[in-house]
């Protein structure tokens, strides 16, 4: 999990309040160890005698010969490692595949474990590879088989395994076109899982006829399992027509490589299969439990700030939209906690939890909660001890080593100190630098978790 005193730093130099930032650090810290991986699948899966309890569900496993293990994303190795703590040597073979593996000597697995690297937010040939050797994997179950699947954010670009015609390349173009457009993870994930054999309920029509468990890390607002790392085991509920709908709605249609095209053009017409849908036999029988949330991470931190003594609320769980438009519109609540008292009063904070888009217009270097948080900046200019923060509980802020940025009513006043322009920085979406530059990045490294990111306004 994160460095705790990385944060506690950042913070203790932009609020000058050391007891305030060693708060902060601290529900910072609550909110991400109750979405700790290996505490969230320890708690969702039990062992009781031949039998499994996913949640309020009991699965016997009496007539079950092998258990496979597949885990994906960002939390793949901490959710494995959870797993094989709870059922230990009936687990027969298994495939993990992460983005960082730098915590895998926690844990010993036997040799015939595949331990694998793919490429996030654009798949790589790790990611590839990674899917390739997971389809063979599920190739030989049987009815008397039990896959247990960890789904994490992160799994639709760590893990790919195309159509016949569609290369590696057209993947990545797709992907490019497609996080610089602006579009939702919603919308990106429903495109994607009409170009691979393991998203859109691929991964489930692989493992049958065994049965299968899902344990879901949610990443996505709302916690729809079939956006989650592009729902590989759930059923789909878009369709051929609805990708070209969002194709065209973004204009990036000559963006699209000819086959991702063509195969897209023909689904339409009804000239392919569809992703399965509810009510495919591939699904009877299937387990799926979301074992952890953003919901459950901002409710931590909410419960922790008021043992704090703060005057705190809840905003919402469903921040969405353009990153810098967000930012303004939390700035202004924070704004009116300031003048009004209201809706908290000092010492105050309102957590808010989502996932913004930013629309690219330059080729700088950046994130979401880095845009979220120099646009809040502008809005709290002037200000006197009120904060925000705005970070991903991944640890990663798009393709930077920052979760995100903490921002005062000083922050302006010391960029015009240094002749920084904020303007021409988001204008070029190159905020990474510009906090580089003035300070407030928080880095803390990978979290092993993900569940979209945090906002928190605070007045002190």
């Amino acid at each position: 999990m994160m460095k705790i005193e990385n944060l506690y730093k950042t913070l203790r130099n932009q609020l000058h309040d050391q007891e305030i930032a060693k708060t902060f650090a601290e529900i910072v810290q609550s909110s991400l160890n109750a979405v700790d991986p290996t505490k969230c699948v320890l708690k969702a899966l039990q062992l009781i005698g031949d039998s499994i309890l996913i949640g309020d569900q009991l699965l016997s496993l009496k007539q079950i010969d092998r258990i496979f293990l597949i885990s994906i994303g960002k939390a793949a190795y901490a959710m494995a490692g959870a797993v094989r703590t709870v059922l230990g040597e009936r687990i027969s073979d298994g495939i993990i595949v992460a983005k960082h593996l730098e915590n895998q000597a926690q844990f010993e697995w036997p040799s015939e474990f595949k331990i694998l690297m793919g490429g996030h937010p654009v798949p790589n040939q790790g990611s590839l590879i990674a899917g390739r050797e997971i389809i063979q994997l599920l190739s030989k179950t049987t009815p008397s088989d039990l896959v247990v699947f960890c789904i994490s954010g992160g799994g639709s670009a760590l893990v790919t395994f195309p159509y016949e015609g569609i290369t590696l390349d057209d993947l990545q173009q797709v992907t490019k076109s497609l996080l610089a457009c602006g579009a939702s993870i919603d919308e990106i994930n429903s495109i994607r899982k009409h170009l691979d054999q393991v998203k859109g309920g691929g991964l489930a029509k692989a493992a049958a006829p065994a049965q299968f468990i899902s344990l879901v890390l949610s990443d996505v607002v709302g916690d729809p399992l079939d956006v989650i790392a592009s729902g590989p085991t759930v059923p789909d509920t878009t369709s051929f027509s609805d990708v070209l709908k969002i194709i065209f709605k973004y204009k990036i249609e000559d963006q699209m490589p000819t086959p991702i095209l063509d195969r897209l053009r023909r689904g339409e017409k009804g000239e392919l299969a569809e992703t399965p849908k509810e009510g495919d036999p591939v699904f009877d029988g299937s387990i799926n439990a979301v074992v952890g949330s953003n919901k459950l991470a901002a409710l931590t931190a909410l419960q922790y700030a008021r043992e704090k003594g703060f005057d705190a609320q809840l905003l919402s769980t469903s921040i969405q939209g353009e990153a810098s438009l967000v930012g303004q519109d939390l700035a202004v609540v924070l704004k009116q906690i300031d003048q009004t008292g209201k809706p908290v009063q000092r010492p105050g904070c309102i957590i808010a939890g989502g996932e913004t888009t930013v629309t690219l217009h330059g080729k700088g270097l950046g994130g979401r909660n880095l845009e979220v948080a120099l646009c809040a900046a502008q809005t709290i200019d002037g200000l006197e001890r009120v904060a925000f923060i705005s970070l991903a509980t991944d640890g990663e802020d798009g393709p930077t080593d920052a979760a995100g940025a903490v921002v005062t009513g000083e922050t302006l006043q010391h960029a015009r100190e240094a002749g920084l322009n904020p303007e021409d920085y988001l204008e070029s979406n190159n905020t990474y630098p510009f906090f580089r530059e003035l300070g407030g990045l928080i880095q803390m490294g990978p979290t092993s978790t993900n569940v979209n990111d945090l906002y928190f306004l605070i007045a002190y």
